[in-house]
């Protein structure tokens, strides 16, 4: 089994649904998972790529900006680049975090699988009033006008 990479969101998940997370990534690559259990695990893995790259551009302008380096290395237009890419994987990670935030809040409790709604058919029903008269035998047919 691969190793997992952490989420800022694994403890929430864990919490959710009860279990660490080597053994829902188990359950959702089983016959009865659940489809809300796999969503989740796939946003999550989302979030944990885009945090993996908020950390390797934060980690290189650490390195960038080191007391120790010589400041004849140190570049304008690469500290630019760094923090636009910073900020593009920053809003990924912002994104990623409200729609697994969303997602647990509105899925149906762990234990509970997603039933079908039942629809029940209506039936329209109309009656006649006492006054109407049947329909003459050629409906339909042009009728003859009255004086």
């Amino acid at each position: 089994m691969s190793r997992i990479k952490a989420s800022s969101m694994d403890a929430d998940l864990q919490r959710v649904f009860g279990n660490l997370l080597p053994a829902l990534c188990e359950a959702a690559a089983g016959p009865d998972a659940s489809p809300a259990l796999a969503r989740v695990l796939e946003l999550r893995s989302f979030l944990a790529l885009t945090e993996e790259q908020v950390a390797r551009v934060r980690d290189r302008v650490h390195a960038d900006m080191d007391p120790d380096r010589d400041m004849g290395e140190l570049s304008a237009d690469k500290l630019r680049f760094d923090a636009q890419w910073l900020e593009a994987a920053l809003d990924a990670r912002d994104g990623y975090r409200a729609a697994l935030g969303e997602l647990l809040r509105t899925m149906p409790p762990p234990g509970q699988r997603a039933r079908p709604v039942r629809t029940t058919q209506l039936r329209a029903t109309a009656t006649l009033p006492p006054s109407a008269a049947p329909a003459p035998q050629r409906a339909g047919a042009a009728r003859a006008r009255r004086p």
